[in-house]
C-alpha cells in the first residue's frame, strides 16, 4: 500500500493550509487513516486520526483548529488546518492499516506511512 500525501507549503501565523493523502494498492479495509508530525528535533506524535466505523480524534494542541476528513469510498483522507501557529511547523506524514485482499479466508493486515509533507508558519 502506498500513500501520497500532498499540500505541505509555508504560511503566516494565523494562515491555513490543507492536506491530503490518496491510498493505493489491494485494499481491502482500511481501519485507521491519520496524521502525523515530527517538530525538529523530536519524535513522531499523531496529530489526529479516523477509525473505520468511528469518528475523528483529535491531540489537544490542534483541537478546535485542524479538521480531519476521510473519504472511504477513495481511500482519501485531508486535514484542513486552520489559525496555524509556529509551534506547528513540522513534517507531516500521513498514516493508514488495514487489510489487504486476498484469495483466501485470510486477510493480510498492512501499515503504512507516506513520505512526508513539510509544513512551515513563520512570519
Amino acid at each position: 500500500v502506498q500513500l501520497q500525501a500532498s499540500g505541505g507549503g509555508s504560511v503566516q501565523p494565523g494562515g491555513s493550509l490543507r492536506l491530503s493523502c490518496a491510498a493505493s494498492g489491494s485494499i481491502f479495509r482500511i481501519n485507521v487513516m491519520a496524521w502525523y508530525r515530527q517538530l525538529p528535533g523530536k519524535q513522531r506524535g499523531l496529530v489526529a486520526s479516523f477509525t473505520s466505523g468511528g469518528g475523528p480524534d483529535y491531540n489537544e494542541f490542534v483541537r478546535g483548529r485542524f479538521t480531519i476528513s476521510r473519504i472511504s469510498a477513495k481511500n482519501t483522507m485531508s486535514l484542513e488546518m486552520n489559525s496555524l501557529k509556529p509551534e506547528d511547523t513540522a513534517v507531516y506524514y500521513c498514516y493508514a492499516d488495514g487489510r489487504l485482499y486476498s484469495t483466501g479466508s485470510f486477510y493480510p493486515t498492512f501499515t503504512s506511512w507516506g513520505q512526508g509533507t513539510l509544513v512551515t508558519v513563520s512570519s
